[in-house]
């Protein structure tokens, strides 16, 4: 018997119960409120003695009212034991039922069927859909989050800044206009490639928020468009026309032209870095960009390792492209810090002492000095090659000086980021989860790289406040991919 012919019966054993009752309620009152025959013509009625009359615990006559009052009472507690009967019934036949199907089951041990059997299962509550409105907004906006991968942005900023730094643009209202201008159009582009990518993140990523049903396709496109505009009017408000037509609408263009058109071509890394390349010049402004071309070209390196190794998250068919991406974080980490000049030192003491090995062991005493000084024994030319080195590099004092350790640091700091991944990317090439990790990597290490950059154009503490937002970047990137 199932659970729902069992609730029926239930339902019409408490209709019936409660019918019942109220029909004997009814008659009872019927009958008290009839007054009585008398038997005979000098019958008189009885009346009640003084001590009956005068005694406070007598009950007094009842009316019809009362009697039908206890029958509703009586007929209620009738129909609520016959319905928790029911349902009591109802929910052991259901864990008999269970028990029997959980016991036909070849993989279910006998144990669990019993059990089963013997603990009724709570009915779930029932679901009606409705959400709160602020629930719902809130959900809009996650998706919304994930659609642009709102916390990549983090990586957004420190371009402008450095590209205004190299040119002596100060950190003011108006680079920081821009870089609220970079990060829309960031966002746009972000919005722009998974409405452009729809068709294909259905089989390979069909949890993303268009494919998922979550964010419609022309809501996405809406995004894009709305963001790029808004994208634009920054950059106006923030230099003007010229600003707009030079530095804004490039960058802009660009974004549009990699998402729409060049991003399966061969060209689609190049046109990745031609975008990073374009937003640190952004942040110059109405400025000539010639002095932040280095910054530039340093961020669009590495943007161009990152997004040819990109390409290949999903398929896991790497290849050696971990390994150009080694080779190009060692390059980008010796530009960036500086570190060759910093260890040669300003006037090339290396080339000067290994040049010219021959003059280092010729003793100043000349002709009359001792012979094995003239011949430069090996002792004494080690001694004097180790004091020149020490004289030409920098000092320790030099080291220590925030404009030069500062930038060290952060490069150590991007370079670790980096090449912990890609190491391990470069050993199963195969994974897409460590190219997946390695992309990711190589996304938030832009942070360390923009310390850097900004430290040597001669703001250390600006930069140390943007490499702090490495672990906050890596945090966010648990709640939102940004890949």
């Amino acid at each position: 018997m199932s659970t729902t012919r069992l609730s029926g019966l239930g339902r019409a054993a408490v209709t019936a119960v409660t019918v019942a009752a109220l029909g004997r309620a009814v008659v009872s009152t019927v009958t008290a409120a009839r007054p009585a025959r008398p038997s005979g013509s000098g019958a008189a009625p009885s009346r009640p003695t003084a001590r009956e009359a005068s005694s406070p615990r007598a009950p007094g006559p009842r009316g019809p009212l009362t009697d039908l009052a206890r029958a509703a009472r009586e007929a209620a507690r009738a129909a609520g034991s016959a319905f928790r009967a029911a349902r009591g019934e109802a929910a052991a036949q259901s864990g008999v039922i269970d028990a029997g199907a959980s016991a036909a089951a070849p993989d279910r041990a006998g144990a669990d069927a019993s059990a089963g059997a013997a603990a009724p299962r709570r009915s779930r509550p029932y679901d009606t859909g409705y959400r709160p409105r602020s629930v719902a907004l809130r959900q809009h906006a996650r998706d919304v989050a994930e659609l642009v991968r709102a916390p990549a942005a983090l990586t957004v900023p420190g371009d402008v800044l450095a590209g205004a730094l190299a040119v002596g643009r100060p950190a003011g209202g108006r680079t920081l206009l821009l870089a609220a201008s970079s990060v829309s159009l960031y966002w746009a582009g972000m919005a722009l490639n998974d409405w452009a990518d729809r068709e294909e993140d259905a089989t390979e990523r069909p949890d993303r928020p268009v494919p998922s049903g979550r964010i419609g396709a022309g809501t996405a496109l809406g995004i894009a468009a709305g963001l790029t505009a808004t994208g634009l009017g920054l950059g106006a408000l923030a230099g003007g026309r010229r600003v707009l037509l030079r530095r804004t609408l490039p960058l802009a263009a660009s974004v549009w032209a990699y998402d729409l058109g060049l991003k399966r071509t061969s060209f689609g890394p190049l046109a990745m870095a031609a975008a990073r390349f374009l937003d640190v010049l952004h942040g110059t402004g109405p400025a000539p960009a010639a002095p932040a071309l280095r910054a530039a070209a340093t961020v669009g390196l590495h943007t161009w390792a990152v997004t040819r190794l990109s390409r290949h998250e999903v398929d896991g068919e790497a290849g050696h492209e971990p390994l150009v991406s080694l080779a190009v974080t060692t390059a980008t980490v010796l530009g960036a810090s500086g570190a060759a000049a910093a260890v040669l030192g300003s006037r090339g003491a290396a080339g000067a002492v290994l040049g010219r090995p021959a003059a280092l062991r010729v003793p100043p005493d000349g002709p009359a000095a001792p012979a094995t000084l003239r011949r430069g024994s090996p002792p004494v030319a080690d001694a004097v090659t180790a004091a020149t080195l020490l004289t030409r590099l920098p000092s320790l004092r030099a080291l220590s000086a925030p404009r030069t350790s500062v930038p060290l640091l952060a490069s150590a700091a991007y370079a670790t980021t980096c090449a912990r991944s890609q190491w391990a990317a470069l050993r199963t090439p195969q994974d897409p989860a460590r190219v997946r990790a390695a992309v990711g990597a190589g996304i938030h290490a832009l942070l360390p790289l923009q310390a850097a950059l900004v430290a040597r154009a001669g703001a250390p503490r600006l930069a140390v406040v943007l490499a702090a937002g490495l672990p906050q970047a890596a945090r966010l990137a648990r709640k939102v991919s940004p890949t």
